[in-house]
């Protein structure tokens, strides 16, 4: 029996062995061993640079680099792959796609604010002052040449306007709002400066020219035709637009008269004029340039001069402030009044003319237009003593008086309402009849013995 466990226990022990040997066998074939060594043999300079950065690089790393006891070769621990799985899981967030009903609504709250910035160059008072030119002449071009704005306006940005109040909803809600909130005053303003109608104008020629209509003629008018005046027209504006029509020969038995042939001696100013420059030779002048330059200078320093002191020139309010003052006060004889200006007569002889540095007169015709071909001292208006007035030309060119020509030398009488016209430019003579019926009434009771 002892012999029998014996020889048992020798055939178990070399079954293991067996079992070792066979393991360590397989164990060895797959894993092939290789040296770790390497040959030593001198590195150049880049290999050395490398070798050096290499180092630094693994240092600064430290404990989050690969660890040493696992080789390239091995697999995640299971820890690692979930680690993994999760980072891949996780889906990257795509940015929002903007919505089309946002940019809509961006687009709608930005549009109001581009109304309101292009209501702000058209104020109520130009809405108003279109209307009613509109409903008045029926005539865009006409409301374009007549009716004067806040802001120049070319004739497309009224057609523009006068189409948004019409067709636009928003521009027309908010113009009528505005024009609402104007103070009377203002409206009242604006509704003095409507144009004049066909209609209107027609009724106003048929007044004669020779006649001499008080203010309760035109108020007969305006009592006449209510259906064809403007509700804000007065008396006292039929008789200024009247007097305008008169000036220039737009009455019913008014005509234009031809101008003057064969009889006309040429003087020096107009055979001056018919001189072509073109044709003269162009030869430089130091000298002369030298003197025209500093008279430039000179004439430029009286302009600012000029433009220093208007504030000092009665006859310019009317032009600057738009406003019309009375015609007549209680020392203004007469008014001679242009188109731009008036000239108040306060004494009892006034001179015409332009005025130069060496040459001081009453009334400068050059503040109404271009005046370089009326003389220095052109005329003379004096008034007698049993009331009426004389206009004297004392200038090289004739004075046309209603149409009368008035040569040098002569006088004509001036009556109330009349035209006088010096070298194309136009003026209305108005007599203050209560002061002039005043100095009538003294002079009488002087010849009185």
């Amino acid at each position: 029996m002892a012999s029998g466990t014996a020889s048992r226990s020798e055939d178990e022990e070399s079954l293991a062995g067996q079992k070792r040997s066979s393991s360590q066998v397989s164990g060895a074939i797959p894993k092939r061993r290789s040296s770790s060594r390497f040959i030593k043999r001198k590195k150049f300079d880049d290999e050395l640079v490398e070798s050096s950065l290499a180092k630094s690089s693994s240092r600064a790393k430290g404990p989050s680099g690969v660890e040493p006891g696992r080789c390239s070769g091995s697999e995640p621990s299971s820890s690692e792959k979930k680690k993994v799985s999760k980072s891949i899981s996780t889906p990257v967030i795509p940015s929002p796609a903007p919505n089309p009903s946002l940019t809509k609504r961006m687009k709608k709250s930005k549009q109001p604010l581009q109304v309101t910035k292009d209501l702000g160059r058209w104020k109520p008072t130009d809405d108003l002052l279109l209307i009613n030119a509109v409903l008045q002449t029926n005539d865009l071009t006409s409301v374009h040449l007549g009716v004067k704005f806040s802001c120049r306006f070319n004739l497309r940005e009224i057609q523009e306007r006068w189409y948004a109040l019409l067709y636009d909803p928003v521009i027309s809600k908010l113009s009528c709002q505005a024009m609402r909130q104007l103070h009377p005053e203002a409206i009242a303003s604006m509704q003095s400066k409507v144009l004049f109608s066909k209609a209107e104008e027609q009724l106003l020629s048929k007044v004669g020219s020779t006649s001499q209509p008080n203010l309760d003629t035109f108020q007969d008018l305006l009592h006449k035709h209510p259906e064809i005046f403007y509700p804000s027209r007065t008396a006292k504006v039929l008789q200024t637009h009247w007097q305008l029509m008169k000036q220039y020969y737009l009455l019913d038995d008014q005509t234009v008269q031809p101008l003057p042939k064969g009889d006309q001696v040429l003087n020096f100013s107009d055979a001056e004029d018919m001189i072509d420059d073109s044709k003269l030779k162009d030869v430089r002048d130091e000298v002369l340039e030298h003197e025209l330059t500093v008279a430039d200078r000179r004439q430029k320093r009286e302009i600012r001069q000029l433009e220093q002191e208007l504030h000092k020139w009665q006859v310019l309010v009317d032009s600057i402030t738009g406003m019309s003052s009375p015609d007549f006060d209680n020392q203004t004889l007469a008014v001679l009044r242009g188109r731009m200006v008036r000239y108040l007569m306060r004494s009892r002889e006034i001179t015409l003319g332009r005025a130069t540095k060496d040459n001081q007169i009453d009334v400068d015709l050059a503040l109404e237009g271009p005046a370089w071909k009326i003389s220095r001292k052109q005329g003379v208006i004096k008034l007698k003593n049993n009331g009426d007035f004389f206009l004297a030309n004392e200038g090289r060119r004739p004075i046309y008086v209603d149409g009368r020509p008035v040569l040098c030398g002569s006088k004509w009488k001036l009556s109330n309402n009349s035209v006088v016209e010096i070298a194309s430019l136009r003026f209305v003579f108005l007599i203050n009849q209560d002061l002039i019926a005043l100095i009538k009434a003294e002079a009488a009771k002087i010849a009185q013995p």
